[in-house]
């Protein structure tokens, strides 16, 4: 749900050992960025495939030695393991963090299109989608397809723009350059399916420790040896490609040296041979003196600082979204309390204290402790003061959303409407009402409001702006499922069983989706011109819904 807080109930009460080693693994199998370090410095351990991968578990796509994984076909992948992880609680989605993830990365796509680094058949079939785990590891993942997993601490633990947008272009070069068709090619026994399977037991981990305890043991380390020797040179020309689609993005080419220079600090003071899959990548200060050569002589002076408009949002907003993701990383309580410290060290610039204050007011909603939420967002905006005009408008976009969302979970919705109402008229164009952010949140206020027939309006206002939102992303469950209470409202039952549907879908749950459809089309009796309508629309859905399923069901079969 859009700025929804999750409490320490919501999720288990830690991320074990064993269930993040999982993770590890299956990052390391689909082409992760070589990080594997946690933003609290938890520790990890060796990890190998499961049993049984083998050739068998592939779909039928011919002599993979001979034949290169078309990009139809890799994008089919993608979105079946997309469907067995996407219904996982910690594949969240945050709309303020995904917003600014998105932001870089549809910049990087476009400097990848420019470059020629896109062909059309890749770009057209690919999904190009990011998304969000709840992981405290700082990691980054490439799936077949195009989709690209994000772990929270990733964003905790960078501290520009360019770091993080230099890791999204690594990890968009890994696509571009066909690097997990060519893995397929050149490893014909490996089964992507197998991967999906091994993701979805890493995320059932923290009900069934044993198991993951039981992938590692004996001998499977040794079976993705081959996989990640193999890889070197990937992880060379993604860097390679990455840094040219990062400099042409307009983001400071100085970022990916920053960020190999973070990670080897931080192996430093916390490698203690727990991520030995760091060493079978190149060495770090290798991978450094490579980003800096790439950049000349200026890779070795300091680097200039841009002052403009345009950049001066972009670091506050990166400031308030690592800030954000450092909360939300891990939900419980012990985690929390830590951070509702607003106390700024002396010489803090005014957007660090800023974020610190943010930091607590997203740590005390969290809590529901409204209080500090409304006393740290006052200090947030005072320190705001001192911030550069390009700052200001950005940072109270964030706080007076944060105000808002607190707002409607007291169910003060008639207050939550008027602090966006205040937003949208002094914040100087930086609070817009089509951002998915506010769309999201302007919903959640509608649903809220005393039911009343004066609301009729506001329901309908509110259904309107997300049907435009979904008819242009209809993976958008979060943005289905608001729309489909709105419609319940309004007295449009079909149409609300119909955005149920898709929203179930979104969430890789095929069969759910198949049930809404054909229950809610036994229950007409007689339809309207606009129902039959919705009727056709939802039997070309379910037609499609059930064509994937059974195409599920045949890649599983052929295991």
């Amino acid at each position: 749900m859009p700025l929804k807080k999750t409490t320490s109930a919501d999720r288990p009460a830690k991320h074990s050992p064993a269930r993040t080693q999982v993770w590890y693994a299956a990052a390391i199998a689909l082409l992760a960025w070589p990080l594997g370090l946690s933003a609290a410095s938890s520790s990890s351990g060796d990890m190998g495939l499961p049993p049984g991968s083998s050739s068998s578990s592939l779909p039928s796509l011919g002599d993979a030695a001979a034949q290169t994984l078309s990009p139809m076909a890799e994008r089919r992948l993608g979105d079946r393991i997309m469907r067995s992880i996407l219904p996982d609680p910690d594949v969240i989605d945050d709309p303020l963090i995904l917003e600014y993830v998105n932001q870089s990365w549809q910049a990087l796509l476009t400097s990848a299109r420019q470059r020629g680094d896109l062909n059309a058949d890749i770009d057209s079939t690919h999904a190009w989608r990011p998304f969000l785990v709840r992981e405290r590891s700082v990691n980054a993942f490439a799936l077949p397809g195009g989709y690209i997993g994000v772990h929270l601490g990733l964003l905790a633990m960078t501290t520009t723009p360019d770091e993080l947008a230099s890791v999204l272009a690594h990890e968009l070069s890994h696509v571009t350059q066909r690097h997990i068709a060519r893995m397929i090619s050149e490893q014909s026994r490996q089964s992507w399916i197998s991967i999906a399977s091994m993701i979805l037991g890493a995320l059932a981990v923290s009900r069934a420790p044993a198991a993951a305890q039981a992938l590692m043991t004996g001998g499977q380390a040794i079976a993705i040896q081959g996989q990640l020797n193999f890889s070197r040179d990937m992880e060379r020309e993604a860097d390679r490609v990455g840094f040219g689609v990062l400099n042409d993005a307009g983001f400071a080419p100085i970022g990916m040296a920053q960020m190999f220079e973070h990670l080897q600090q931080a192996s430093r003071l916390t490698d203690d041979n727990s991520y030995p899959y760091l060493r079978t990548h190149p060495l770090t200060s290798e991978r450094i003196g490579e980003a800096r050569s790439r950049m000349g002589t200026n890779g070795f002076l300091p680097t200039a600082v841009d002052h403009s408009d345009a950049r001066e949002m972009l670091v506050a907003q990166h400031a308030l979204m690592s800030a954000r993701s450092r909360v939300l990383m891990d939900p419980r309580s012990v985690s929390l309390m830590p951070l509702l410290n607003t106390s700024v060290p002396k010489g803090a610039s005014a957007l660090e204290a800023v974020a610190l204050h943010y930091t607590s007011a997203v740590a005390a909603q969290r809590l529901n402790d409204r209080g500090q939420v409304a006393t740290s967002l006052k200090l947030a905006r005072s320190a705001a003061t001192g911030l550069p005009k390009a700052q200001q408008a950005e940072v109270e976009r964030i706080l007076a959303l944060e105000e808002a969302d607190t707002l409607v979970d007291a169910r003060q919705a008639v207050q939550a409407a008027a602090v966006l109402g205040n937003a949208v008229t002094r914040g100087q164009g930086a609070v817009r009402l089509d951002a998915r952010p506010e769309l999201l949140l302007n919903a959640r206020i509608a649903l809220n409001l005393p039911d009343a027939r004066d609301n009729r309006e506001a329901w309908q206002d509110a259904a309107t702006r997300l049907q435009t939102q979904v008819s242009v992303h209809p993976e958008d469950a979060t943005s289905w499922g608001l729309l489909a209470a709105l419609w319940r409202n309004l007295g449009q039952p079909l149409r609300a069983v119909r955005a149920e549907a898709e929203a179930t879908a979104a969430l890789g749950d095929l069969p759910g989706a198949i049930d809404r459809i054909e229950g809610g089309s036994k229950n007409v009796r007689h339809a309207s011109p606009a129902d039959a309508i919705e009727l056709s629309v939802m039997q070309s859905r379910l037609r499609v819904w059930r064509r994937q399923q059974r195409d599920d069901l045949l890649e599983e079969s052929a295991r």
